[in-house]
């Protein structure tokens, strides 16, 4: 019989990091302030007491090293998992993780593996200031030999953690920020799905709302709002950004006819562009309107009085749904 536990998205991270580090000796866990503090976030909090400087351990303010560090762990026969402080701080590293670490396992034709763990905390809705609330995705997305996750759960958060550190290949972690104090039942047990596949969150028969990370929330409260209206919506979390579980996303596209997806970056050349280019051509012969999409406007993030307007909200959500059954 399994076991559960009610979870904040934070403390469910940090179990699973605590759980990977007593299942495997070579993990590894640091980046800024990661160690005595637990980060910003509090997330490694416990982890350097319990398992001391030679694994938890406060890196300088100089992303390019951490990951550059990371890589020659790795390379050594460690799994070291590295925290990105902010969303917009990655942009450093930016190098490293797209010319060395997606590259190199495919330069030494396979001879060298890279079990590395990038965490980075993404996203806005938490009243910061200019590079704390940047959505990122797309342009790792983009590389090859990259695999990128994000949990919308604690559940999520507890397995996802734990088999990406598990994975033999780079995986970038994304955590929604400002979802990290979100509680739900997590079951210590069993995981609950594969990596990569994405989740049925609600079952409908009149549009497909796809979402992924912070936006699973806000997508399923308009589900609740539009059933309220008689509008039957299907919702999806996508979980893995790359790879996406493309027949999954077929099988609900072509069941509703419509489509419309949400997250938080700008829709221009996004993971939204992408996944609506592959359902049109996948199930052109079954969508009775075209895939729409939501997401923030094509402009910097905006300051802390402003994101309300600038972040998808469930009645943004809703009028595209409408747009979509107009047709």
């Amino acid at each position: 019989m399994s076991s559960y536990k009610d979870m904040a998205i934070a403390k469910a991270l940090n179990a699973g990091l605590q759980k990977a580090m007593q299942d495997d000796p070579k993990v590894l866990v640091f980046g800024e302030d990661v160690a005595q503090l637990g980060g910003v976030f509090r997330v490694t909090e416990g982890l350097h007491n319990e398992f001391g400087d030679q694994r938890v351990f406060n890196s300088p303010i100089a992303e390019s090293g951490i990951v550059g560090t990371a890589i020659g762990l790795a390379m050594r026969g460690y799994r070291p998992v590295a925290e990105i402080q902010f969303d917009g701080f990655v942009f450093p590293a930016f190098n490293q993780i797209t010319s060395q670490l997606a590259k190199l396992t495919s330069r030494s034709e396979g001879f060298l593996q890279m079990p590395v763990v990038i965490r980075i905390p993404y996203g806005g809705g938490i009243g910061a200031v200019e590079h704390h609330s940047e959505s990122p995705e797309a342009y790792f997305a983009h590389t090859a030999g990259l695999r990128i996750v994000t949990p919308s759960n604690p559940n999520d958060a507890y397995w996802m953690i734990q088999e990406a550190i598990k994975s033999p290949d780079p995986v970038i972690v994304f955590e929604p920020k400002r979802r990290y104090w979100q509680k739900g039942p997590v079951n210590l047990d069993i995981p609950p799905m594969p990596l990569h596949s994405a989740r049925l969150m609600r079952e409908g028969t009149d549009v497909t709302l796809l979402a992924y990370g912070p936006m699973v929330t806000t997508a399923l409260q308009a589900a609740e709002l539009g059933a309220e209206e008689g509008v039957n919506i299907e919702v999806i979390d996508l979980r893995s950004l790359s790879p996406i579980d493309y027949p999954t996303l077929f099988a609900s596209a072509t069941k509703t006819g419509r489509v419309v997806i949400v997250h938080e970056a700008p829709t221009n050349v996004s993971i939204s562009s992408e996944i609506a280019a592959r359902i049109a051509e996948h199930c052109f012969y079954s969508l009775e309107a075209p895939v729409l999409r939501v997401g923030g406007f094509d402009t910097p993030y905006p300051p802390a009085k402003l994101e309300e307007a600038y972040l998808p909200d469930a009645d943004r959500i809703l009028e595209a749904v409408d747009r979509s059954l107009d047709y």
